[in-house]
């Protein structure tokens, strides 16, 4: 049995082609996998992040990939030792140092990155089977890089458990009060946007979704997610920059392609994410390990009259 299951339709021609090519070059066989294997990953791939290209650009897009990285990962995934021994080898020690640069303390990065371990060999079983959080790396960007945003993914959770510690019995045993909150108003909002914002997130590479929700919804500063990703505080200010309008432009196309005219859309994106039934947090989530989005309203960046 193959170690990577394929659609009922098979990969297309174009990428059966270059999967061929590419097979040798990538370790592929020193891993298990046979050329099909290697198809049907990146079918897998492209099915998900370029679904409407034409041959052309289906081979464009997968020559871009980091193939070699790629597949080490999902032979990693599949439960390959030798896979798993080669990935220890070329990333044991720097993701000890990432760590360190993200925690800033050895004991701290040491727990860091072995718990990062067990989520990457796979110790949670789901019907049956060994999860893998290597299974969800595409190759669009390095295996550093996107470990390196998994890595900082997680300590943002560790922050959030940590302040979840003082629960409610013991702030009550301390004294504090607790009014009985007023219900909120209804906020009817319409579906054309959840469909249509569920659709822009969903496009987002990992590295972004995490630069978005260290960034609203965890108040991080520049500095300090430049700090956790290892690049300079001016690289993250531009990269949000640019986010935060290409995501607008993404919204209000997607409404546009769902019948709202410019100022229909225009209002729809005033409503607060809060109001939303979509779960922002989830869908944010996937491929990066828990980032989530903003309790901020979707909105231009001040000057952007883009449309």
């Amino acid at each position: 049995m193959n170690p990577v299951s394929q659609s009922v339709a098979g990969p297309p021609r174009e990428i059966q082609t270059l999967a061929a090519e590419c097979y040798a070059k990538c370790g592929a066989e020193k891993f298990g996998f046979t050329c099909d294997d290697v198809a049907s990953i990146l079918a897998e791939v492209a099915r998900k992040h370029a679904p409407a290209a034409g041959p052309a650009q289906l081979r464009e897009f997968c020559i871009s990939l980091k193939m070699e990285e790629l597949i080490l990962a999902r032979a990693c995934a599949a439960g390959n030792e030798r896979a798993w021994e080669t990935f220890m080898l070329r990333y044991r020690e720097r993701l000890h140092e990432i760590g360190l640069q993200i925690a800033r303390e050895d004991s701290a990065a040491r727990e860091l990155s072995d718990s990062l371990y067990a989520d990457l060999y796979g110790t949670i079983a789901r019907e049956g089977k060994r999860v893998s959080k290597l299974g969800s790396y595409t190759g669009r960007g390095s295996l550093e890089g996107w470990l390196r945003t998994v890595m900082a993914q997680e300590h943002v959770n560790r922050y959030r458990r940590h302040k979840r510690t003082v629960s409610l019995d013991e702030e009550t045993e301390e004294g504090a009060q607790f009014a009985t909150p007023e219900p909120d108003p209804v906020t009817v909002v319409d579906p054309r946007l959840e469909s249509a914002t569920d659709e822009a997130l969903g496009a987002l590479p990992p590295d972004e979704r995490f630069i978005l929700a260290a960034y609203f919804l965890d108040g991080r500063t520049l500095a300090e997610i430049a700090r956790m990703l290892a690049v300079h505080e001016s690289t993250i200010s531009r990269k949000l920059d640019k986010l935060t309008k290409s995501l607008r432009k993404q919204l209000l196309a997607g409404l546009g392609r769902r019948g709202m005219n410019r100022r229909q859309a225009e209002e729809a994106l005033e409503v607060d994410v809060r109001d939303l039934t979509l779960n922002i947090r989830d869908r944010l989530a996937q491929d990066s390990g828990g980032a989530a989005f903003s309790k901020k309203k979707v909105e231009a960046p001040a000057g952007d009259g883009s449309g």
